[in-house]
């Protein structure tokens, strides 16, 4: 079977941008150096371009997890062409597919199953997807935001005004054009190249199935270092639609602390979460299903199953009556429903529920963790 035509325009962008990342950009900074503004630039604009993606065309546009201020869509619009990836509309579309078949070889546009090179850049060197580039139909909500339209209509010329157009500015006003161009310009454009396509690429081969092993998608703290939050990608493949990817407070996403910052200036609202109730449950699920492929192993396997059984299904219990509590006493609380007695009996009854919760989920912590094999 012949294999799809090059994208000869791709090929240049990147081997292009490569070679000058790791042949100019050293040499400059053996002769001339850079400067602290430059470095300065280059670290803000790979965070503003880099965040840009993350926090506009991922989860405000391919998934709509909430709601942003025009001024804010304008600012991710054009950061996310600083980030030479494609326009809005034409990014979230491949992303929704990608979703919807995710590692499927035949449909996902950057199916992991199709090995790391694939999915990190291969697919986008050759006409895989030749189609994609007419075919918006999953789309239709975005093509009525004007903005994005109106950056996918001039994605070119908004793309090569963010590209040269800042850092020759900002070059010039220090004093050094060229300088700023490959540091700010070029090293700061391959490196969120590389950065986001990790997201495809070594976010589903490398870390921890928490919550689902359905798909590839693994959750890796450290990836998220460098992803700006993203490296939790098991839990956004199973919950896509919550605005957050890391969800406790000591998850290093800073694409969530930036949404949420915006909503405090109501600049962003709807914010999406997913139910506590529904992600605790996948992720016990997920704990089950490991401790029942150790027990397996074991000469007491069905003795060891039947405890381990009993103990996931009382934690379960618990859960349920503790949820549907707290969800009653706060119905009543904002609603004002309950006489002062019954808001006392109802607090107190959440209290006990919560305390035995937490003794079930220590039960099952010691349970599950235990070493059958």
């Amino acid at each position: 079977m012949q294999k799809p035509a090059l994208i000869l325009t791709n090929i240049l962008v990147f081997a292009v941008t490569a070679l000058m990342s790791l042949i100019l950009v050293p040499i400059e900074a053996l002769t001339n150096g850079f400067d602290w503004v430059e470095v300065t630039c280059c670290l803000i604009l790979i965070w503003f371009s880099g965040l840009s993606i993350t926090a506009g065309y991922h989860r405000l546009w391919s998934h709509k997890t909430y709601d942003a201020h025009p001024m804010v869509r304008l600012i991710l619009a054009i950061g996310g062409a600083l980030a030479l990836q494609n326009s809005i509309l034409h990014w979230a579309s491949d992303h929704r597919i990608h979703h919807k078949h995710v590692d499927d070889n035949d449909k996902d546009p950057y199916s992991a199953g199709r090995g790391f090179w694939y999915s990190h850049i291969g697919w986008m060197l050759r006409e895989y997807q030749a189609s994609r580039y007419t075919d918006y139909n999953n789309c239709r909500d975005l093509q009525k935001d004007k903005i994005v339209m109106w950056q996918h209509k001039h994605y070119l010329p908004i793309t090569l005004s963010a590209n040269f157009g800042i850092p020759l500015l900002l070059g010039w006003m220090n004093g050094d054009i060229w300088g700023m161009l490959l540091l700010a310009g070029v090293l700061r454009l391959v490196v969120v190249h590389h950065v986001t396509f990790f997201i495809n690429s070594l976010a589903h081969i490398w870390g921890k199935q928490t919550y689902t092993d359905k798909n590839s998608a693994r959750d890796n703290g450290i990836l998220a270092l460098f992803t700006f939050g993203e490296g939790y990608h098991n839990f956004h493949h199973i919950f896509e639609y919550d605005y957050r990817n890391g969800i406790r407070w000591w998850h290093f996403d800073p694409t969530k602390w930036l949404i949420r910052l915006l909503s405090l200036l109501r600049l962003t609202h709807n914010l999406r979460r997913c139910p506590e109730e529904r992600i605790e449950k996948a992720r016990l699920e997920m704990q089950l299903k490991k401790a029942q492929h150790q027990i397996a192993r074991h000469p007491d396997a069905a003795l060891l199953m039947q405890r381990v059984q009993r103990e996931y299904e009382q934690l379960m219990q618990k859960m349920s009556e503790y949820y549907s509590i707290k969800k009653a006493r706060l119905e009543a609380r904002k609603q004002e429903l309950l006489e002062n007695y019954d808001r006392l009996e109802l607090d107190f009854r959440y209290k006990e529920l919560k305390q035995t919760l937490q003794l079930a989920r220590r039960r099952w912590t010691l349970v599950h963790r235990l070493k059958f094999a």
